[in-house]
């Protein structure tokens, strides 16, 4: 971690003396830390101590003895925003917007990539309200440090206890280290629906948000590599410089923009629900209803991994997705063969928390060597995690 630049925010929680141990092994480790503190903070640990650790001051406030201190800018300068200890209360604000402390207002003004490590007792950390602003930071595409088991500061023993320093400077450091693995690599990834015109007023469509899609763009962008995104009609929306985001429509359009980056591409993930049919005429007027029946006539549309399956290139990586309700596991496999996928990430709807419009997805990866590899429900941040992962260890180490 030599020369990285890192904010560390404390909370008031008993684990706050964490902090301290916290501060001196990321700067042996070559890191240079900040340390800004809530309020509350100091009455667990004084800010004298993790100033003098730090060979920083030590903010407390946005204002301080009549000075203001830029939280954007402190934002902008960090290359890892890390609250720990994060109570419930800081957790809670951070998943609702609230910007009421130094920290809260440097975390909504980051632009580099936030870990969070939280502290609290037993019941307060398993209770409803807390569990589902953990998934709504996930979803932000924070990275949460899970709490650790053991006795807590109530008598209490079970999970709760911030992770151990050592634990968070290793997530850090595996962080750092996979941020590398994909430097110098072109990904081209189609994402969303595309809609295909009845009308000037009517589609034929489906459910998908892009969420998937966009979560492995992030995912690749933040490992190093250069990403052409190929968007179906969506709300979702990216300022990464390392992502390109190609605004498509029709599977037409999608097969279009896909094809005249398809040869460049050293890794290509199909993530897009692409429509299997259109209609074969479309009307240049509203159409009428006239009776009680309508028949519409459907065509297929282009298979664009298909296609472009035919035309993969030596050391070239495709990656499908299959969206399965009945008999998953035999038709990915066969959609793995037939279009010359690497591998295959089946999710199934039957799954709770998978599929369409959710946060959530839980996939099972099936390669052509005939591995099978199952993975928990998780968020869609950490399941992009998950795919792009297995590309890389099985087809992009040592190459």
């Amino acid at each position: 971690m030599e020369g990285k630049k890192i904010i560390i925010g404390v909370t008031g929680s008993i684990a706050a003396y964490k902090a301290a141990y916290l501060t001196r092994a990321l700067i042996k480790q070559g890191a240079e830390v900040r340390v800004i503190m809530t309020p509350s903070a100091k009455a667990f640990i004084s800010p004298l101590t993790m100033s003098t650790l730090s060979k920083h001051p030590v903010h407390t406030d946005v204002i301080d003895n009549d000075a203001w201190n830029n939280h954007v800018e402190l934002g902008l300068w960090a290359d890892v925003m890390l609250i720990a200890p994060a109570t419930a209360t800081t957790i809670s604000k951070m998943a609702s917007g609230q910007s009421d402390n130094i920290i809260t207002a440097v975390y909504l003004s980051a632009k580099c990539p936030v870990f969070v490590a939280p502290a609290m007792d037993l019941d307060m950390w398993i209770h409803p309200a807390t569990q589902r602003n953990i998934e709504l930071l996930k979803s932000y595409n924070n990275h949460i440090i899970d709490v650790g088991d053991g006795e807590l500061a109530s008598g209490l023993i079970g999970k709760g206890r911030m992770a151990e320093p050592d634990d968070i400077v290793k997530s850090l450091q595996v962080f750092f280290a996979k941020k590398a693995d994909l430097i110098g690599k072109q990904v081209l990834i189609t994402a969303g629906p595309t809609y295909e015109a009845l009308d000037p007023v009517r589609y034929i469509g489906n459910h998908s948000s892009g969420k998937m899609g966009m979560a492995i763009a992030k995912e690749c962008s933040s490992r190093g590599a250069k990403v052409s995104l190929i968007l179906g009609p969506s709300r979702l929306s990216t300022s990464d410089s390392n992502i390109e985001l190609v605004p498509v429509v029709s599977g037409d359009q999608m097969y279009d923009a896909t094809k005249s980056k398809h040869a460049d591409a050293d890794i290509v993930i199909f993530a897009a629900a692409v429509a299997d049919y259109r209609p074969q005429s479309v009307s240049q007027e509203k159409i009428k209803k006239k009776s009680d029946n309508f028949t519409l006539e459907l065509e297929r549309t282009i298979d664009i991994a298909g296609t472009l399956g035919q035309e993969k290139r030596n050391g070239q990586i495709h990656v499908g997705f299959a969206l399965e309700t009945v008999d998953e596991e035999f038709y990915a496999q066969k959609k793995l063969e037939k279009k010359n996928f690497d591998f295959i990430v089946l999710n199934s709807l039957r799954d709770k928390g998978a599929g369409f419009k959710a946060d959530t997805n839980k996939i099972t990866i099936y390669t052509s060597d005939g591995i099978k590899i199952p993975f928990d429900l998780k968020s869609k941040t950490e399941v992009a995690t998950d795919i792009i992962n297995t590309i890389v260890d099985n087809y992009v180490k040592d190459k």
